[in-house]
Formats: structure tokens, sequence, C-alpha cells
């Protein structure tokens, strides 16, 4: 599982003109899915957003937690997150999970990171999303799960 998370003073998700989700302060997270995924993975990737210290504390330092500071995470699937880009000018998605398996997996890790408490909000997997940020930092992290 890889993850892109930016750290945000607001976030949306926009499909068919309709919002999906929307954020103040918090994570967007992008989530993708690589085969092989499953529950480990899922767990780790889940307790590991909602720990990360990335908000400043009063002495400016990056100390505190997403729930800390009573911030939200947008969740929005992305499958590109795994495009091999080495060889051509077109990106190959052989490494992403299959559709009808990232489906699964996505709403599997949306439970997860509710579970914790913290607000969370999503796009929707396969939609033709519209995502809006105002990156806060800016702070973007890259997270690849263990195998």
């Amino acid at each position: 599982m890889r993850v892109v998370i930016q750290r945000v003073s607001r976030a949306d998700v926009v499909v068919d003109g309709e919002c999906l989700g929307r954020i103040d302060a918090g994570l967007l997270v992008l989530a993708g899915f690589a085969d092989g995924d499953g529950e480990e993975q899922l767990r780790w990737m889940a307790n590991k957003i909602v720990g990360l210290r990335v908000f400043e504390d009063d002495e400016e330092k990056m100390n505190l937690s997403v729930g800390d500071v009573g911030g939200a995470i947008l969740l929005v699937p992305n499958f590109t997150l795994y495009a091999d880009c080495q060889k051509g000018r077109r990106p190959g998605f052989s490494g992403a999970a299959a559709p009808e398996v990232a489906t699964g997996l996505f709403d599997r890790f949306v439970a997860m990171v509710q579970e914790s408490g913290v607000a969370v909000e999503k796009g929707q997997f396969g939609a033709h999303m519209l995502v809006s940020l105002s990156n806060d930092g800016p702070v973007t992290l890259i997270i690849d799960s263990p195998q």
C-alpha cells in the first residue's frame, strides 16, 4: 500500500458536480493499493496516518497528530500511485491491485481509519474526481507500507 499525505488547511473532492467530501484543517490522503495488500498493510497504514505527528505544537515543532489538533482526514483512492514510468512514455499499472480488489481494500481502509475516532470524509473509487486543496506548509509525505 502506498499513500501520499498532504497536511491541508482545507480540501474537498467533487464527482459530477457533487461534493462528496470536504474537510478544513487536517490530512488529505491519496491511497493506492498493490497486488498482495491485505489486512496487515491496511491496519499498519491506518495506524501510521492517524498517529503521524505532522502538526505543530506551541513550540512550532511537528509534534501533534491529526487527532491532537481536532483535524479531519479526507481519503481519496488513487491507483495511479502505482504507475510504472520507467519504460516508454505511457505509465503502466500492472503493480496496482485490480479494481474489484482495490475497491474492497479502500472500503476496509476507510473503516479502519474511522475506528480511530477522527472525522473521515472520502472520495469515490473508480470515479473521475476533482480534488482541491490548500497544502499547509507545504507538508507532503509519501509512505509505503511494509510488505
